[in-house]
Protein backbone atom coordinates (compact mmCIF):
# COMPACT_ATOMS: atom_id res chain seq x y z
CA UNK A 1 0.00 0.00 0.00
CA UNK A 2 1.48 3.52 -0.79
CA UNK A 3 1.55 5.94 2.22
CA UNK A 4 -1.27 7.68 3.09
CA UNK A 5 -1.30 11.43 3.08
CA UNK A 6 -3.34 11.70 6.19
CA UNK A 7 -5.06 9.25 9.34
CA UNK A 8 -8.33 8.06 8.85
CA UNK A 9 -9.13 7.91 12.24
CA UNK A 10 -11.75 5.60 13.26
CA UNK A 11 -13.55 4.24 10.07
CA UNK A 12 -17.16 3.44 10.37
CA UNK A 13 -19.91 2.66 7.62
CA UNK A 14 -23.74 3.32 8.20
CA UNK A 15 -26.20 0.34 8.40
CA UNK A 16 -27.06 0.79 5.08
CA UNK A 17 -23.95 1.32 3.09
CA UNK A 18 -22.56 -1.94 5.60
CA UNK A 19 -25.73 -4.15 4.38
CA UNK A 20 -25.09 -2.66 0.52
CA UNK A 21 -21.65 -2.80 -0.59
CA UNK A 22 -19.37 -4.96 -1.50
CA UNK A 23 -16.71 -5.03 1.46
CA UNK A 24 -13.25 -5.16 -0.70
CA UNK A 25 -14.80 -2.22 -2.72
CA UNK A 26 -14.70 -0.46 0.43
CA UNK A 27 -11.17 -1.33 1.83
CA UNK A 28 -10.03 -0.54 -1.60
CA UNK A 29 -11.82 3.17 -1.62
CA UNK A 30 -10.54 3.51 2.08
CA UNK A 31 -7.28 2.74 0.90
CA UNK A 32 -7.18 5.19 -1.98
CA UNK A 33 -9.12 8.07 -0.28
CA UNK A 34 -5.83 7.99 2.78
CA UNK A 35 -4.10 8.26 -0.18
CA UNK A 36 -5.31 11.32 -1.49
CA UNK A 37 -7.07 9.80 -4.44
CA UNK A 38 -10.57 11.38 -4.33
CA UNK A 39 -12.35 9.07 -6.63
CA UNK A 40 -15.05 10.53 -9.42
CA UNK A 41 -15.13 13.98 -7.64
CA UNK A 42 -15.55 17.34 -9.58
CA UNK A 43 -12.03 19.68 -10.71
CA UNK A 44 -13.28 21.81 -7.86
CA UNK A 45 -13.82 19.12 -5.03
CA UNK A 46 -10.71 17.55 -5.62
CA UNK A 47 -9.06 21.30 -5.34
CA UNK A 48 -11.07 21.53 -2.14
CA UNK A 49 -9.46 18.55 -0.92
CA UNK A 50 -5.90 19.39 -1.73
CA UNK A 51 -6.43 22.72 0.48
CA UNK A 52 -8.25 20.97 3.24
CA UNK A 53 -5.09 18.27 3.31
CA UNK A 54 -2.88 21.54 3.95
CA UNK A 55 -5.68 23.33 6.23
CA UNK A 56 -7.46 20.47 8.50
CA UNK A 57 -10.21 20.97 6.64
CA UNK A 58 -12.80 18.32 6.09
CA UNK A 59 -12.22 15.46 3.06
CA UNK A 60 -14.66 14.02 0.68
CA UNK A 61 -14.43 11.63 -1.74
CA UNK A 62 -16.92 9.61 -4.25
CA UNK A 63 -16.61 5.78 -5.71
CA UNK A 64 -18.37 2.86 -7.37
CA UNK A 65 -17.78 0.06 -5.21
CA UNK A 66 -17.56 -3.40 -7.74
CA UNK A 67 -21.30 -3.85 -8.13
CA UNK A 68 -22.07 -0.29 -9.55
CA UNK A 69 -23.23 1.49 -6.38
CA UNK A 70 -21.99 4.98 -5.80
CA UNK A 71 -20.57 5.67 -2.27
CA UNK A 72 -18.84 8.63 -0.39
CA UNK A 73 -15.88 8.90 2.11
CA UNK A 74 -15.30 11.86 4.32
CA UNK A 75 -13.21 12.48 7.43
CA UNK A 76 -13.39 14.60 9.66
CA UNK A 77 -11.86 18.33 9.87
CA UNK A 78 -9.83 16.63 12.70
CA UNK A 79 -8.70 13.13 10.97
CA UNK A 80 -10.95 11.79 14.37
CA UNK A 81 -13.33 9.87 11.95
CA UNK A 82 -13.67 8.72 8.75
CA UNK A 83 -17.65 7.65 7.81
CA UNK A 84 -18.50 5.65 4.72
CA UNK A 85 -22.22 5.93 3.63
CA UNK A 86 -24.42 5.97 0.40
CA UNK A 87 -25.55 9.40 -0.89
CA UNK A 88 -28.74 8.92 0.80
CA UNK A 89 -27.33 7.98 3.94
CA UNK A 90 -25.80 11.88 4.29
Amino acid sequence: MATAKFPLGRTVITKNAANTLAAISVKECLERHAQGDWGDVCKEDRQSNEEALKEGLRLFSSYMDSKGTKFWIITEHDRSVTTVLLPEDY
